[in-house]
């Protein structure tokens, strides 16, 4: 039986991301989507162990899974999807950089799988402020930067964060920087209103260390990152 990519991602099966992952991996052979129903945004690597998990095959072959991201990697390697080859999850709407790989379901969903022993490639999109995502450019994008890191050696344990920068329409293809995560924090701002709290935190200025992903990203070119599972890793 032949083995299979498995595509998936944490804002839903429907997302044009996915749509875009799709076109980016065609001609590199048989893929499954396994994915989450609706939008799974910011969960982080959560799974779910203690309540059934409901899952729908739909007529284009995917699969819809009432789930987190992780729990689809999970649920794909337990028998969903026969002989798992590799995982791809992506392509999210928004960027996943430095510390947001702790929050991001579409890393998680990479992380899961290198815990599995599979290798894997997590794809997201930066948004610049007052631009809209052209997702036939991030497919045309992340498909040379998929090949490239496909036909590398997986050591265990390690799967790759790559982040599409942002640029006005039109233009050449980016450059791409192997670089590494950058750890500073995120902005942290609430809006209080009595009892409730609107985080109001400024993406487009967080901390950028030089050389780390972010500062790769926000300055044009495409962030690949190495990380690894366990002590010390991402």
């Amino acid at each position: 039986m032949e083995s299979l990519f498995v595509l998936t991602n944490d804002d839903g099966v429907d997302a044009p991301g996915m749509a875009a992952l799709r076109r980016a991996v065609e001609g590199l052979g048989p893929a499954a989507v396994i994915a989450p129903r609706g939008a799974a945004s910011g969960c982080g690597h959560q799974v779910t162990t203690h309540q059934p998990i409901a899952f729908s095959r739909r007529d284009d072959g995917a699969i819809a899974v009432f789930g987190t991201p992780a729990d689809c990697v999970r649920l794909a390697v337990a028998g969903l999807a026969p002989r798992v080859r590799c995982v791809l999850s992506g392509i999210n709407a928004g960027g996943n950089l430095g510390t947001d790989v702790y929050i991001s379901g579409t890393v998680a969903a990479a992380r899961e799988a290198a815990i599995r022993g599979l290798p894997a490639i997590a794809v997201s999109h930066y948004i610049a402020r007052g631009r809209v995502i052209d997702w036939e450019r991030a497919a045309a994008w992340a498909a040379p930067v998929i090949r490239d890191l496909l036909a590398r050696p997986s050591a265990p344990g390690t799967y790759w964060n790559v982040n599409l920068p942002h640029p006005e329409p039109g233009g050449v293809f980016p450059g791409v920087c192997e670089c590494p995560l950058d750890p500073s924090p995120l902005p942290l701002a609430y809006e209080f209103d009595g009892d409730t709290a609107l985080y109001a935190g400024n993406y487009q200025a967080r901390a950028r260390i030089p050389g780390g992903d972010v500062d790769v990203c926000f300055g044009g070119r495409i962030a690949v990152s190495l990380l690894a599972v366990g002590p010390g890793g991402s």
